[in-house]
């Protein structure tokens, strides 16, 4: 004889393995602010997807901020470090979450450019959700080519 099976009236809940990942996530970045970042380290909140690229002329960033309002951005450059930092806001919401994977609050990210740029030409623009940020090269960073003569 087996042992008898406990029934209840609840009904059981299903696994869900992204719960866990979450869970786990949240742990590790919990760890993370008390073991590695200080308050005074500059880390804090999150970092947005970002991507940098190079021109002739210029070093473009575009960062994935979508649902910032643009007053709730800065973009700052110390030599040649460009830092963006700003708030996504939390929205007002009913109900409960079943499931959330979207980041809220401070938000953090700095590039150290490859060459000095040109400060007082630097543009940022917001535009469906992506801040560009487009940082002309200093003219004594910019390539040129040097045709050799003689003979």
């Amino acid at each position: 004889m087996g042992v008898p099976a406990v029934r209840s009236s609840r009904p059981a809940e299903r696994w869900n393995p992204f719960a866990e990942f979450e869970e786990l996530h949240g742990q590790l970045d919990r760890l993370l602010r008390s073991t590695v970042a200080s308050p005074d380290a500059g880390w804090r909140g999150w970092a947005p997807p970002v991507d940098v690229s190079e021109t002739d002329d210029a070093y473009v960033v575009e960062a994935e901020l979508p649902g910032v309002a643009r007053e709730d951005i800065d973009v700052d450059l110390t030599g040649r470090e460009l830092t963006i930092t700003g708030e996504r806001k939390e929205v007002e919401r009913r109900g409960w979450f079943r499931h959330r994977s979207r980041r809220v609050g401070e938000f953090h990210y700095a590039v150290t450019l490859p060459h000095e740029v040109d400060a007082d030409r630097i543009e940022a623009t917001l535009a469906d959700g992506v801040l560009t940020v487009r940082a002309p090269k200093a003219t004594t960073a910019r390539s040129r080519r040097i045709t050799v003569s003689g003979g």
